[in-house]
């Protein structure tokens, strides 16, 4: 009788937990008991009940500590593992029910960012080794912990750059909403940090170079976890959709913008105020990919003059696409005008591009085959 009950209650408290296992210990308890009292009252025979008692209480408070001692540690390994990664909301959620986590590789469908100061060498010359530690720190915390605060995961710094996901490991149905708004405090910290550091250099006396990034986001399949070697390794995600978030950061500064998203993401969170910047097929891609600038949330996609400006900057594409010049550049100077109401000058650098192409395309018509597509010579 004890060693099978010891067996049953072993095998209850490691599935079902210390509640369980409690009730099945008093249900033991008791049942030892009664048969114990039933045996001398029919049977005149005496079984001693609290030699099994004891052994149930000990079984149950034995495992119950072991128990307790393995939660612990797991606890301790995921908020070791994840806390350089995960805002402590998101840590503690996992620590409390480490079943969330499925570690070793799995295919995900997430959102991918990447981030970078543009003309860092440059503004690096100001500094001295010091100085630019201090500067990359106060950049990179705040920016940080926006991410984090919509349920971002980091995954790595390079030196300036941040690479960071969502869907992973906690799941995250809007993800891809998630990182663009993660995106578009981004953008208005760095208003913030600009003010302060442009006070920094009148105080030390040092040109201060305004400091702009550039924001890549993409969404789509990846294998997530633990990648590296047996000496060391890190929390990550690898593939396609990952590059080519990493190359739309690099078109950033090619279309003049502050954020490109891919198709999928646009896709994925159709309410932000997005306008297409072109088909273009990345450095080291062979399939042609549509982008598009993240330029504000909901609220900015929902105003009047946004609309406006989508409408006449869809038809300023379609019209290229088609070889009308002529429309196209109509379009255009009216998108232009739009764009000021709505962004001030933020557009100018994307127009202005367009302006030449359209004059260079008059001048040399494309061939009969082209359909708009332009091929990225940069990363």
């Amino acid at each position: 009788y004890l060693l099978v009950l010891g067996v049953v209650l072993l095998a209850l408290l490691r599935r079902l937990g210390a509640l369980w296992g409690a009730m099945a210990m008093l249900g033991a308890t008791t049942g030892a008991v009664a048969f114990s009292w039933h045996a001398y009252r029919e049977m005149h025979f005496l079984l001693d009940p609290v030699y099994p008692a004891v052994f149930i209480v000990l079984v149950y408070m034995t495992q119950t500590v072991v128990n307790f001692l393995r939660v612990e540690s797991e606890k301790r390994q995921v908020r070791g593992a994840f806390g350089r990664y995960l805002s402590p909301t998101l840590v503690e959620r996992l620590a409390s029910n480490p079943d969330q986590l499925r570690l070793g590789g799995e295919i995900r469908t997430m959102t991918f960012l990447f981030c970078d100061i543009r003309g860092f060498t440059t503004i690096s010359e100001q500094f001295d080794a010091e100085g630019l530690t201090r500067f990359i720190n106060r950049f990179l915390t705040p920016m940080t912990d926006l991410i984090l605060t919509k349920a971002g995961t980091i995954d790595k710094y390079m030196g300036d750059a941040i690479m960071a996901f969502w869907n992973a490991p906690l799941d995250d149905d809007d993800h891809a909403a998630h990182a663009c708004d993660a995106a578009l405090a981004m953008q208005e910290k760095l208003k913030e940090l600009n003010e302060v550091w442009h006070e920094d250099a009148v105080r030390h006396g040092r040109t201060h170079h305004i400091i702009q990034i550039g924001i890549g986001i993409n969404s789509g399949e990846a294998c997530v976890g633990n990648m590296g070697s047996d000496q060391r390794f890190d929390y990550s995600v690898l593939g396609d959709d990952v590059n080519l978030a990493s190359r739309l950061e690099g078109q950033s500064k090619t279309y003049d913008v502050g954020i490109v998203i891919g198709e999928n993401t646009r896709e994925h969170a159709p309410g932000f105020a997005t306008l297409e910047l072109d088909l273009i097929r990345a450095k080291g891609k062979n399939r042609p990919v549509r982008i598009f600038a993240l330029l504000g949330g909901p609220a900015v996609a929902d105003s009047p003059a946004f609309r406006a400006l989508a409408l006449d900057h869809a038809a300023m594409i379609d019209a290229y696409r088609h070889r009308n010049w002529d429309e196209a550049e109509a379009a255009l100077n009216t998108g232009r005008q739009l764009a000021a109401q709505v962004f001030g000058g933020g557009l100018d650098g994307l127009y202005a591009l367009y302006r030449e192409r359209i004059t260079a395309w008059r001048a040399s018509p494309p061939g009969p085959d082209w359909d708009g597509t332009i091929t990225a010579t940069t990363k």
